[in-house]
């Protein structure tokens, strides 16, 4: 199955009308009929991740978050098992040796709670500069660790698509993204 691009040109959403107004930011919608198409979308976003970089995912229970990791932490080439580290809140999975040398510092901000504090003490700031970091329930506080992020907020609608919306950040803003 393919993944359905479509760019985001203006939106009723405060967010969606500051990236149209904002020069040099833009964003993307890909529709990811299937698992297969969450991981391998999140395959090709990984395979473009380097130490520094920080993605932020958004949405409600079910709506791909997890899986979406995965497909990252398979472009990346990273050891062990991607798993919801709810209850640990981080997971780090380091680099396979003679593979792109970039670990993944996994994260779930759920419990959290939106306390700045709570997240600073897991230390991120400090992983940014060595691995790259996906952070599950992003959204809020977590953006506050780097101005350069890319937000993706995920949905599942009825008939049982996933959307992805992305929305980059700072640097995010020139790059390319996988469609």
């Amino acid at each position: 199955m393919e993944a359905v691009v479509s760019e985001l040109a203006s939106s009723p959403n405060e967010h969606r009308s500051e990236l149209a107004s904002s020069p040099g930011r833009h964003g993307r919608t890909v529709e990811l009929p299937a698992v297969e198409d969450t991981i391998h979308f999140g395959r090709a976003l990984g395979g473009l991740l380097t130490a520094g970089d920080l993605v932020l995912l958004a949405g409600p229970l079910g709506a791909g978050k997890t899986v979406l990791t995965r497909g990252i932490a398979e472009g990346l080439g990273v050891l062990g098992r991607v798993s919801s580290p709810t209850f640990v809140l981080a997971r780090v999975h380091r680099a396979v040796t003679g593979g792109r040398g970039v670990p993944l510092v996994h994260v779930d901000a759920y419990r959290l709670g939106g306390h700045l504090d709570e997240l600073d003490d897991l230390d991120l700031d400090t992983d940014l500069v060595d691995a790259a970091i996906v952070v599950e329930w992003g959204e809020g506080p977590a953006e506050r660790l780097s101005d350069d992020h890319l937000l993706i907020r995920l949905e599942r609608r009825a008939d049982d698509v996933r959307v992805a919306h992305l929305l980059p950040r700072g640097s995010w803003a020139d790059r390319d993204l996988p469609c």
